[in-house]
């Protein structure tokens, strides 16, 4: 059996699952999660409908020894739970700064998965930021309260293209510094 290894990208116990770097077997529960509306709608770059070859670029970009974020996949698997729950991202950024994005399979909405993972991202501190960034859409105040119930400060409003609505989407701007 051939192992995968992501460079520099370790694994994170957040207790009820696990972050690890994204496989290439992880394909069809990716595209499944990555195709639903109501998930790409919640992103930035998610395309909908999702093209053909999509979750592979994706998957592709992950594993990049080049690559500018660290992702990983909320996998449930040692709990009984589904093997991707999720996706947790930290890119890196100048002056030990870093941005985080996640997102969550509807069946796991309102369940805590996503402030599970912010939570142990932050603990773990892979990419040793002193600052954290993250925005979220407006119309999304759950995945806001996930920051601010992290610790996160805002700092404002801003704007953002959406490519799976085709057009700017208002958000909300956090912070958090660790030192």
């Amino acid at each position: 059996m051939k192992m995968e290894t992501i460079a520099d990208q370790t694994v994170i116990d957040a207790e009820r699952f696990i972050l690890r770097p994204v496989r290439r077997s992880d394909v069809g529960l990716l595209a499944m999660h990555m195709s639903d509306e109501r998930v790409a709608r919640g992103t930035r770059m998610f395309p909908h409908p999702l093209p053909p070859g999509a979750t592979e670029a994706f998957i592709a970009r992950a594993g990049d020894p080049m690559r500018v974020e660290d992702i990983w996949v909320m996998d449930g698997s040692a709990s009984g739970q589904p093997e991707v729950l999720g996706v947790i991202a930290l890119e890196r950024l100048d002056r030990d700064q870093s941005e985080i994005s996640y997102w969550v399979a509807p069946a796991s909405w309102n369940t805590g998965l996503a402030s599970d993972a912010v939570r142990a991202l932050i603990a773990a501190r892979p990419q040793g930021a002193k600052t954290i960034f993250g925005s979220v859409f407006q119309d999304n105040p759950a995945s806001a309260r996930v920051l601010t119930n992290a610790g996160f400060a805002y700092l404002g409003d801003a704007e953002t293209y959406s490519v799976a609505r085709g057009g700017m989407v208002r958000t909300w701007t956090y912070s958090l510094k660790l030192g």
